[in-house]
């Protein structure tokens, strides 16, 4: 019934704002000057792949390096194996809106590997740029990370919706059975040991939004582990926009204490020039944690797995293959761990939050309780 119930209109809407949101963080570039965005850390790790590349198209040697960094970026095409002329991708549709042409629709096979330019476009470090250094572009493109978007969208919506139908048949008494029996532990262990222990009584409407989050970077986790699956949780841009909506969720639902604790922080009052800017900061220090942990740990495991596998390139010698191997082997298994923990992690802080926002204080009414109670003795 839970379940059931977790799939209503209203949430089936918010499940949608939550994707949308995250779809259509579009980045906007100015065409003619590309090299203007390299402080940004994802386009410095865009740089470095494709120096790696070059490097490899003239040495011979294989750049561990620049196959890491090529993993876990975002691109218009969905690489399956193979390299260079072998390799086998699929095309991916590229849209943007220029200022000059209007809408553009057309397969990112027109940019062949991205050596090629079309209509006067071309990609230039997984960016579209255009020879007309006055034109502008707004780039929203289906890349490899959204088309996964869509594909966990599906899943999660397919699974969720298929486990309600079958409560409604079987109802909520009987012992759950196949999918359900899998994930009815999970479920139950998002209300009551994330959203109960740390919202307290109003933690029913946040459940959804939870189960929501918790399910969605968990699919995308395990999804990203697949050798052909893209690193969609290990995209700060996908980070940036879950902790963002964690952001607008608990300041929405913050109550008159939290703001009044915010403002006008319990410390003397000489204190608040600089507790006020602190309590202020704090707002965003908190979903910019979210945001960074979730980057950093889903990216690093999957540069230490390739970086290992390639040392067997790098001493050109079998001898090393046990060695890399096991290593390889073993980090993976911790990665089918870190994929639950980090699911987990952004889950209960995100939690953690809306609790500190919704969190009622009964100081005054304890206070007046004491002071009716000593009354009472005192007449008796």
């Amino acid at each position: 019934m839970f379940v059931k119930n977790c799939i209503n209109p209203s949430h089936k809407i918010l499940n949608l704002i939550l994707f949308i949101s995250l779809l259509f963080s579009v980045r906007t570039i100015k065409a003619s000057d590309p090299d203007e965005h390299t402080a940004i850390v994802h386009d410095s790790l865009q740089e470095h792949a494709a120096a790696g590349a070059h490097h490899e198209e003239h040495d011979g040697k294989v750049n561990i390096g620049a196959l890491a960094i090529e993993h876990i970026l975002d691109s218009h095409a969905w690489h399956l194996w193979g390299h260079g002329e072998d390799a086998v991708s699929i095309h991916l549709p590229v849209i943007f809106y220029s200022n000059k042409t209007g809408l553009n629709l057309f397969s990112s096979s027109r940019f062949g590997h991205g050596e090629q330019s079309y209509n006067g476009y071309s990609l230039h470090e997984e960016k579209i740029v255009s020879e007309d250094e006055s034109e502008k572009i707004y780039d929203i493109s289906i890349t490899k990370n959204v088309a996964q978007m869509m594909i966990s969208m599906l899943i999660l919506f397919g699974l969720f919706i298929s486990i309600a139908k079958s409560y409604g048949k079987t109802g909520v008494t009987n012992a759950p059975k196949g999918k359900q029996s899998f994930f009815e532990p999970l479920i139950v262990f998002v209300r009551d040991d994330i959203a109960k222990s740390n919202i307290g009584k109003n933690h029913t409407k946040f459940v959804p939004f939870l189960l929501t989050v918790f399910f969605f970077i968990l699919i995308n986790n395990v999804l990203g582990m697949l050798p052909i699956g893209a690193n969609l949780t290990g995209n700060i841009a996908f980070t940036f926009v879950l902790s963002f909506i964690t952001l607008i969720v608990t300041n929405i639902n913050g109550n008159a204490n939290y703001w009044h604790h915010l403002f006008l922080p319990p410390a003397p009052k000489w204190l608040y020039p600089i507790l006020i800017p602190i309590e202020i900061v704090g707002i965003f220090t908190k979903p910019f944690a979210l945001m960074i942990r979730l980057f950093a740990n889903m990216s690093a495991g999957h540069i230490i797995i390739i970086s290992l596998i390639g040392l067997i390139f790098i001493f050109k010698s079998i001898a090393v293959s046990p060695i890399s191997i096991a290593f390889a082997l073993f980090i993976d298994v911790l990665e089918c761990l870190v994929a639950f923990l980090q699911a987990y992690v952004f889950t209960m802080l995100t939690a953690l939050f809306i609790g500190s926002a919704v969190e009622e204080h009964h100081h005054d009414h304890e206070g007046h309780s004491h002071e009716n109670e000593a009354s009472v003795n005192a007449k008796h």
